[in-house]
């Protein structure tokens, strides 16, 4: 068994539902049950990628697996799982928007390093001092300089930014990782990364997400159905998700991890449509394994 760090970049508003909600948001998104943190179920990705997978079919039986009333059954020799939300956009006052994690997020993401046998991720853990207070990449944009201390103002909060060497070191390895193509989105990424603390970083997942009013139409008159409307949630644009690409030898189809790797290369070469609500362009995401060469 071999795997990889796989990371998905949301081009347009993503809602992976849950079905029916139990508040005010009729459908809400995937969360884990015990941090809330928002996420996309492995099986949900792996559908995708089966969908969107052009290679021959022996090749995409031995990936994926056959089909249920096939006459010879295997299981497939890749396996996903969950995508957990690593980098939130949040309004900024100056500079658009900024990217934020946090001390937790990160732990999780090199344990998942580790277990892709990656030794590319930073080392150390940037934690800020106190919840008043975020760290921040030597050349951000998108903090302003007061009187007293510099400051980033996300949403209506207000932070004293502190400059570390320690994120300047994650930013340029998450440009790297998310954008490996493209030299201005890498940039982005280098002046806009900024770390909170475990609490902020809680709230701003439950209150940072976009909530939109649907109606349904009638088909003749144009005019709202009764009953038909609800709100529903989504992971904003530029929201970046993170988790593992398994490859495994299954000796009934001779597949192995070095043909699993450059099917999903191939599959991702391109945005695919995740989750819900395609008929609105929700769900765009461009997907990338790290390293992303085919090789274990």
């Amino acid at each position: 068994m071999e795997a990889k760090l796989l990371f998905l970049h949301t081009l347009s508003p993503l809602h992976t539902g849950t079905g029916q909600g139990v508040g005010v948001i009729d459908l809400p998104i995937a969360r884990e049950k015990a941090t809330n943190i928002p996420y996309i179920p492995g099986s949900s990705l792996k559908g995708v990628l089966r969908d969107a997978c052009r290679e021959d079919e022996e090749i995409k039986k031995q990936v994926f697996g056959t089909e249920v009333n096939s006459d010879e059954m295997y299981a497939g020799a890749v396996n996903f799982t969950d995508l957990r939300l690593i980098l939130l956009p949040v309004r900024s006052l100056k500079g658009v928007f900024a990217w934020v994690t946090s001390p937790f997020l990160l732990r999780r993401l090199v344990r998942d390093g580790e277990a892709a046998m990656d030794n590319s991720l930073p080392k150390m853990i940037p934690i800020p001092q106190s919840d008043e207070r975020c760290l921040v990449t030597t050349q951000h944009e998108c903090t302003r300089q007061t009187k007293e201390v510099r400051e980033v103002i996300l949403e209506d909060l207000v932070l004293q930014a502190d400059n570390s060497k320690e994120v300047d070191a994650w930013a340029v390895w998450f440009a790297e990782a998310i954008f490996p193509q493209d030299a201005a989105w890498q940039e982005i990424m280098r002046k806009r990364l900024c770390v909170i603390t475990d609490d902020i970083m809680s709230f701003l997942m439950e209150t940072g997400t976009e909530v939109n009013a649907r109606i349904a139409l009638e088909r003749d008159t144009k005019t709202t159905k009764d009953g038909a409307l609800w709100y529903e949630e989504s992971l904003p644009a530029e929201t970046v998700l993170s988790g593992l690409v398994i490859g495994t030898t299954i000796k009934e189809s001779k597949a192995n991890p070095k043909i699993v790797f450059n099917t999903v290369k191939n599959c991702t070469a391109t945005p695919l449509q995740v989750g819900g609500s395609a008929t609105v362009g929700r769900g765009i995401c461009q997907l990338n394994m790290v390293p992303a060469n085919s090789e274990g």
